[in-house]
């Protein structure tokens, strides 16, 4: 599984470049379909400072090996990653990277689609914005299925 939370800053690029080179896949895969979250100044507030995002590591660990099981299911992927950040996260900092290898781009970006869907929709983490008038806790996400 290609899956994990990180408590430290993410390197988008260098996670993704990292396990297609550990996974060997030249000449198998056509297509690598790749989607990073950052977090934003702004939400329903504005002029946020920080977010903290916490978690229970064994329900996260679930989850995320969940949602790659059911991906590679669903579409015919060579590979799969999913990394997300806890803990104290600042504006631009990303907070989530997934890639699909496929040896076709219609399941690469798919699936690539629908784990962030997923992901943001029902992944069991809460988020603690901070603005100058304090924190105050994130009680929804966006569906954008």
């Amino acid at each position: 599984m290609a899956s994990w939370v990180s408590d430290h800053l993410i390197e988008p690029w260098q996670i993704i470049a990292e396990q297609q080179s550990a996974q060997n896949l030249a000449g198998q895969y056509g297509a690598t379909a790749s989607f990073i979250g950052s977090m934003r100044d702004f939400s329903d507030r504005t002029d946020i400072k920080k977010m903290v995002l916490e978690h229970y590591p064994a329900m996260t660990s679930r989850y995320l090996e969940k949602l790659e099981d059911m991906a590679r299911q669903k579409w015919p992927l060579l590979d799969c990653l999913i990394v997300h950040r806890v803990g104290e996260v600042h504006p631009g900092d990303a907070i989530v990277v997934i890639a699909c290898w496929s040896a076709h781009r219609r399941a690469a970006l798919d699936a690539c689609d629908w784990l962030i869907e997923e992901l943001k929709y029902k992944a069991p983490f809460w988020k603690k914005e901070f603005t100058n008038e304090g924190g105050h806790w994130v009680t929804g996400n966006t569906d954008g299925h």
